[in-house]
């Protein structure tokens, strides 16, 4: 077993199938796309165990309160590590978190996105330790995300030689 995937056990944490697009939905983009030792991977959000999207579904200020929006943005991170683990076949290949970029769906006058995508940078932080897990970040306001999920986040990783 890999050291993530011990780490993640020891949490209770588990990584869900591919996702399961809404009906009619097509997805012609990889999830991960490989250049050299650098992996890009596209916008992720919040799945359940089953591969499905998870609720709640809405606007952080509006029908989401920060708690449930930081928990839709760890649910993010296992789906992003799901996709790496499919790609790539073991999270330890891993080497450095080097970008985040995280979109909250956001009522107006909603300001605490950067507390919403802590969720995904504390549990990536807690999974990879500070050398590895530690990485640039921005946490934007969106007016409105695919399928009314409250948190999409994209980044980019380096990877062993």
């Amino acid at each position: 077993m890999s050291r993530i995937e011990a780490r993640l056990q020891a949490l209770g944490l588990s990584l869900p199938p591919p996702l399961q697009a809404p009906a009619g939905v097509v997805l012609p983009f990889r999830f991960v796309h490989r250049v050299g030792r650098r992996a890009l991977v596209s916008g992720h959000g919040p799945q359940q165990a089953d591969g499905a999207l998870a609720a709640p579904l809405g606007k952080l200020g509006r029908e989401l309160t920060l708690e449930q929006g930081y928990a839709a943005a760890r649910l993010t991170a296992l789906s992003m590590l799901g996709s790496l683990q499919r790609e790539l076949g073991d999270l330890d290949r891993i080497v450095a978190w080097v970008r985040v970029f995280g979109m909250v769906n956001s009522a107006p006058g909603f300001n605490r996105q950067p507390s919403v995508i802590n969720g995904f940078s504390e549990l990536i932080l807690e999974l990879f330790g500070p050398q590895v897990g530690a990485h640039a970040r921005s946490a934007v306001g969106m007016a409105e995300l695919p399928f009314d999920i409250p948190v999409e986040i994209e980044a980019e990783v380096e990877l062993a030689p």
